[in-house]
C-alpha cells in the first residue's frame, strides 16, 4: 500500500533503560506514504505536526501469544489539522490501511482500528 516505515521506538527498551522496570513488548512504528504525505502536505504546511502515522505493535494482553497491531484513523489525525481539503487525502489513507488490516487479519494477527467514537 506504499507505506514505509521511518521509525522505530522500542517502549520496552526505553521504559528499562530510563525508568528500570519491566514492559512487555511494544513498539512504536513511524509509518509514512510518501504520496499521500506529500499530498497532505501540500494542503497544509503544518501537518507535519501529525506525520508520520504511528503504528502500535505490542504483546496480546492477557498472555495468550500473538501481537495486536493499532493505527488511528487517518480522518480524526486529519481532523485535527481543521482543514477540508485534507478529506481525500485522509480517506485514501484510510483506504489503504484497511486493506492493510484486512491483510493482518488473513495473517492472524490481532488488530484494532481506533476510531474517535469507539474512544469516548
Amino acid at each position: 500500500e506504499g507505506f514505509g516505515v521511518l521509525t522505530e521506538i522500542d517502549v520496552r527498551d526505553t521504559l528499562r533503560k530510563k525508568l528500570d522496570v519491566d514492559f512487555q513488548q511494544y513498539i512504536i512504528l513511524g509509518a509514512c506514504n510518501p504520496q499521500l504525505a506529500y499530498r497532505g502536505l501540500e494542503a497544509e504546511h503544518d501537518l507535519g505536526l501529525l506525520l508520520p502515522c504511528n503504528v502500535v505493535v505490542h504483546e496480546h494482553a492477557g498472555g495468550a501469544g500473538g501481537s495486536r497491531v493499532a493505527f488511528l484513523d487517518p480522518g480524526v489525525m486529519m481532523g485535527v489539522a481543521g482543514n477540508q481539503a485534507l478529506s481525500p487525502v485522509a480517506d485514501e489513507a484510510r483506504a489503504r490501511l484497511q486493506r492493510v488490516a484486512a491483510t493482518l487479519k488473513e495473517e492472524a494477527y490481532s488488530f484494532k482500528f481506533k476510531e474517535a467514537a469507539s474512544e469516548s
